[in-house]
């Protein structure tokens, strides 16, 4: 069997904006976001995140397949920069894309968050659980990462927001989608439109956030969520499935949605 340990421990020299860590005893695997220019998903980590999350689905599928119940059953997006998990989109490479007007550009780029952000909130079509933990500022494309695992922990005082309309724009790469899911489309569309930046403790009151850990304790809050579900992980499954049936993602949505807001970002003027 080729196990995720084993294959993040053979190409984790190659990573150069990200830091995988496999759990074996605990079944979670961490994937620490560490861009080495600026806080934000740069090409190169989306290409990053793309090839660990290969090996991640190639692990968890294989555990399926020789019934290992004691495998991959987690995943943690989180950020190995203090104070941030992620400003969002790459702003200098928008830029340069409506500038010259390079709509291929544009919607390459937004495809391949499109394609990270169904993929976790799917949990890869399998019985995985997607966790994101947020310590510090998600913003705009950070929110969204955030908000696309089956499972939102924050420390108390992170930040929050979609300040996208604030500059005439939109968040295009699942906001509406997942935020109607954990909440509904009337309030969905107020945080959109609000362009505001909540505090971790807000969004838990409302119920975006599922987990409210004290600052500095976000690994731990993970830990023991994880020991919580393990008590019950056929029944947590379960209803995770009735929720994707429910409530399914689409990704012709999602990619339709990016479409409109590649359109929308041409149009910018340069104020």
């Amino acid at each position: 069997m080729i196990t995720t340990q084993r294959k993040l421990h053979t190409v984790q020299e190659t990573y150069q904006h990200l830091v995988p860590r496999y759990d074996q005893e605990n079944g979670v695997v961490w994937c620490n976001m560490q861009p080495s220019v600026k806080p934000c998903f740069t090409p190169e980590l989306l290409e990053e995140m793309r090839s660990l999350r290969t090996s991640i689905e190639d692990q968890a599928r294989c555990d399926q397949l020789n019934a290992n119940n004691s495998g991959l059953r987690y995943q943690v997006l989180a950020s190995n920069i203090p104070g941030t998990f992620s400003l969002g989109g790459d702003l200098s490479l928008f830029l340069e894309a409506i500038r010259s007007g390079n709509r291929d550009r544009l919607f390459a780029y937004a495809k391949s968050c499109i394609d990270m952000v169904y993929s976790v909130a799917t949990s890869y079509s399998l019985p995985l659980t997607t966790i994101s933990l947020v310590q510090g500022e998600a913003l705009g494309g950070g929110f969204e990462a955030a908000l696309a695992s089956n499972i939102l922990i924050a420390e108390r005082g992170s930040q929050m927001g979609l300040p996208e309309i604030l500059f005439n724009l939109f968040p295009g790469m699942g906001a509406y989608t997942l935020l109607s899911r954990r909440l509904d489309p009337a309030r969905a569309e107020k945080i959109i439109l609000s362009g505001k930046i909540y505090s971790a403790e807000e969004l838990y009151e409302m119920g975006v956030v599922d987990v409210l850990a004290n600052p500095g304790e976000g690994e731990q809050a993970v830990y023991a969520y994880i020991r919580k579900q393990n008590q019950t992980y056929g029944g947590y499954q379960a209803v995770r499935r009735i929720r994707q049936r429910y409530q399914p993602i689409d990704y012709q949505e999602l990619l339709d949605i990016t479409e409109e807001w590649v359109d929308t970002a041409l149009q910018l003027k340069e104020k």
